[in-house]
């Protein structure tokens, strides 16, 4: 496609993300973004936001052209419920797996570049039970169940996690050999594929502190996470580590590498989240399409407001928008 075809899905209705995509809506993108959602709630936000939105039907089998602003497209997905700002309903989450499930149906008939995500409650998924972890898992199964990995991105840190929505203590059973070894592949591959990085530097945390202090911490750096990145170097890859979380992130280290492999969630986002939350972008990888995604929750509390900062969806945008470019 010439003008990418870029698929929004705002996400919980109850939440910031149709505040977002109306948000988007008032500058031009370089892009068709075509919003997968309830058009009567993006009609309903942007009165309460005081933003004038004219919304069209989306003609998947029309040719993409480039938003223009003030107004959006929408592929329309009604709601199961009514949604009002900051009230969570379960009986909405139906609809949050519709509008993914459509927005996927569409990129794997070739009638659109790339999916970008906006924030999901997964509480109030699983109280309407609704077995769901993440944007991130539900996607890898939803397209074959293929490795799938959890990448953010703030400018040129690139944080990678081994592990993604898992409760702390499950962590060092997740941490195997061969899901180092998927993870680091998938990574390895596709920072070279999608973000044109000839031959990769990933540096690989360790799970505990100072990286094992030579098993005196923890022995998962002995037998697990070294022995798996020396296989993978034997086999080209360029990978540092066990390194110390704590010291990882040094600006000697970061000119050094591509890419870091946070062992688990909390790990390595923190780091990367300092900045500034809402200036990273979320991409997954291993998928069989672009997907990027906001680096913040729902913000319940600013749902309606006005107040809810457009800056995280936007860079995800660009970044769909760029990466689909190079395809």
């Amino acid at each position: 496609m010439t003008v990418p075809r870029i698929l929004l899905t705002p996400g919980e209705p109850a939440g910031i993300g149709p505040d977002l995509a109306v948000q988007i809506a008032q500058r031009p993108q370089a892009a068709e973004v075509i919003a997968v959602a309830d058009a009567a709630l993006l009609r309903a936000r942007a009165e309460q936001l005081g933003l004038p939105l004219t919304i069209h039907r989306a003609v998947l089998a029309d040719a993409p052209r480039p938003s223009a602003a003030g107004e959006l497209r929408v592929l329309d997905v009604k709601l199961d419920a009514p949604a009002a700002p900051g009230e969570l309903n379960p009986a909405n989450a139906p609809y949050v797996l519709q509008t993914l499930r459509a927005a996927l149906a569409a990129c794997k008939a070739g009638q659109a570049s790339a999916l970008v995500t906006g924030p999901v409650q997964k509480s109030v998924m699983n109280e309407a039970d609704i077995p769901f972890s993440g944007h991130t898992e539900f996607l890898a199964v939803e397209t074959g169940g293929g490795p799938a990995v959890m990448l953010l991105a703030r400018g040129d840190l690139r944080v990678a996690l081994a592990t993604t929505h898992l409760p702390l203590a499950e962590v060092p059973a997740a941490i195997t050999p061969a899901r180092l070894t998927e993870v680091l592949e998938v990574l390895h591959r596709e920072l070279r594929a999608r973000f044109d990085i000839r031959e990769p530097v990933i540096a690989a945390l360790g799970l505990n502190p100072h990286a094992g202090e030579g098993g005196h911490l923890g022995r998962e750096e002995i037998e697990v996470i070294a022995p798996a990145l020396a296989t993978l170097r034997g086999q080209g890859m360029n990978l540092l580590g066990p390194l110390p979380a704590d010291t990882a992130f040094s600006p000697a280290m970061r000119q050094r590498a591509d890419c870091f492999l946070a062992m688990y969630h909390d790990q390595g986002l923190p780091a990367l989240k300092y900045g500034g939350v809402g200036e990273a972008v979320n991409i997954t990888l291993g998928l069989p399409l672009i997907r990027t995604s906001v680096d913040h929750g729902t913000a319940l509390d600013l749902a309606g407001t006005g107040q809810a900062d457009p800056g995280s969806l936007q860079r995800a945008l660009d970044c769909a928008i760029d990466l689909a470019k190079r395809e």
